[in-house]
């Protein structure tokens, strides 16, 4: 499978330079979805921005690759299109209802329920200040998706202190690679 139909989609504030994803972007020649505005997003923008990212790609080896936010905006975009794609890896899925949810996103809101229609890996830490394991655990049996359990990595962004993180990539394997 080639590198080029792994699209990286950042949360909330982009990835900055140290997250694995950034790495990811850089190690691997995944691409980046550019969002408009990361710092104050609207779902409904990230989600067409999506859409028009991948659409000219053959969507059945696209491979979605998102962080955060991003994980409920993917099952949304999922929601909205209905299109099949290779797979979905969903690290550290904010859980947008929660009070510790920061302010300032529109649209996100009520965490979306559906199964997905294509495969999909969510992986949560025990410590994530944005999602229980418990929320967690109930997003990925809604969302019809494995759910890997990665140890108390906080929201496994920089601060995780994970740099690539080879064993997300191992993760992301059984994904391309089933």
């Amino acid at each position: 499978m080639s590198s080029n139909y792994c699209f990286i989609l950042p949360g909330l504030n982009n990835s900055g330079p140290q997250h694995w994803q950034t790495y990811w972007e850089n190690d691997y020649g995944f691409t980046r979805i550019q969002q408009a505005d990361w710092d104050s997003p609207v779902a409904d923008d990230w989600i067409k921005t999506i859409e028009e990212k991948i659409i000219n790609y053959p969507l059945n080896q696209v491979v979605l690759i998102g962080h955060s936010l991003a994980c409920c905006t993917i099952v949304k975009w999922a929601q909205q299109y209905n299109h099949v794609i290779k797979a979905a890896l969903l690290v550290g899925p904010s859980d947008t209802e929660a009070p510790s949810y920061p302010p300032g996103t529109t649209g996100f809101t009520p965490m979306p329920l559906l199964e997905l229609p294509f495969p999909a890996i969510v992986v949560a830490s025990s410590n994530d200040e944005y999602v229980t394991m418990e929320r967690a655990n109930f997003f990925a049996r809604n969302w019809g998706s494995e759910l890997v359990e990665a140890g108390a990595l906080g929201h496994i962004n920089t601060s995780s202190g994970i740099a690539n993180w080879p064993q997300g990539y191992a993760i992301l394997q059984k994904l391309i690679n089933p």
